[in-house]
């Protein structure tokens, strides 16, 4: 890779190169990489040839720490347009920036595309999957409690834990569902990924907040339902009653509820056998219609 985080003499020359491109897109993950996107975007020069875009799945993190904002406000000030997945999303974006604003829905990317529908079975092992980095706004905790009002019923959580498993470990203990929790903390390759959901009946994403996620998508191109609540892109994702059930954020009792009502009899396999079967190519092509859109016009 032409550029480290650790040398700002990189940010500069990988900028002098942008001077050329018609178009530029910074994926904006975190305010973390402002310094280097504003070396480059101060280095390509406010006369440049190429329209510059920001690409952000979150304008602003879900757990916000001082600088964000500033930093973020920096970085989007200074491109052309903004493109974001979610109309919530623009309405964060609008007030950061003076950039023009493009919103279009975020297409599955899927690592380890299974070969046929093996998901998709009368057959279930009464076990759920969370998958995903594990942070405060996703939920986990929630889920925990959930599991433990439905004593026949197993999880396993997938992911790196965001500052320590000190606290799950302790609600484990309180809840008394050690024994019933397969906890995985660590990066999950690619390549584990099909397993792990062939052990399970549904993915479960017990968010408190969220704005877009894949992994809807990903349960589904592995013939998995989704029992998730009712948060950012998710709502549009799930059709409730059909390919999941969806419930309320931040609510033991609702994700209870759905969980039960997932494992009466003939859901599960109505639901499973409900599982869209997804067009990544369609979607990408309408992706980058939308993203170049805007560009082409300038």
């Amino acid at each position: 890779y032409p550029l480290s985080w650790k040398n700002p003499i990189g940010w500069a020359s990988v900028g002098r190169k942008l001077r050329t491109y018609d178009v530029v897109v910074f994926v904006f993950v975190t305010s973390i990489q402002a310094p280097a996107y504003l070396t480059m975007l101060q280095t390509i020069g406010r006369k440049r040839r190429a329209q510059v875009m920001a690409l952000c799945h979150n304008v602003l993190p879900h757990e916000r720490k001082f600088f964000d904002i500033p930093l973020t406000k920096a970085v989007l000030g200074r491109v052309d347009q903004v493109l974001v997945h979610t109309p919530a999303q623009a309405d964060v974006a609008k007030d950061l920036t003076n950039a023009t604003i493009i919103t279009t829905e975020l297409p599955p990317h899927l690592p380890a595309k299974p070969k046929g529908t093996a998901g998709r079975s009368d057959k279930f092992t009464r076990n759920l999957f969370f998958f995903g980095m594990v942070r405060k706004y996703k939920g986990v905790d929630i889920l925990m409690k959930a599991i433990a009002n439905v004593p026949d019923v197993t999880i396993t959580i997938g992911g790196e834990v965001w500052g320590g498993t000190e606290q799950y470990e302790r609600l484990m203990d309180e809840l008394g569902i050690r024994s019933r929790v397969t906890f995985l903390n660590d990066y999950i390759p690619s390549q584990q990924i099909p397993e792990l959901l062939a052990a399970s009946d549904a993915l479960v994403l017990p968010y408190r907040s969220g704005t877009a996620t894949q992994n809807v998508f990903l349960a589904f191109a592995h013939g998995k339902p989704v029992i998730a609540t009712r948060v950012g892109s998710i709502t549009k994702q799930v059709r409730d009653g059909t390919d999941g059930l969806l419930c309320k954020p931040d609510n033991v009792q609702d994700l209870t509820k759905a969980i039960k009502r997932f494992y009466e009899p003939g859901m599960a396999a109505k639901l499973t056998n409900n599982v869209p079967k997804l067009s990544e190519d369609d979607a990408w092509e309408s992706y980058i219609v939308d993203l170049l859109a805007e560009v082409s016009e300038k």
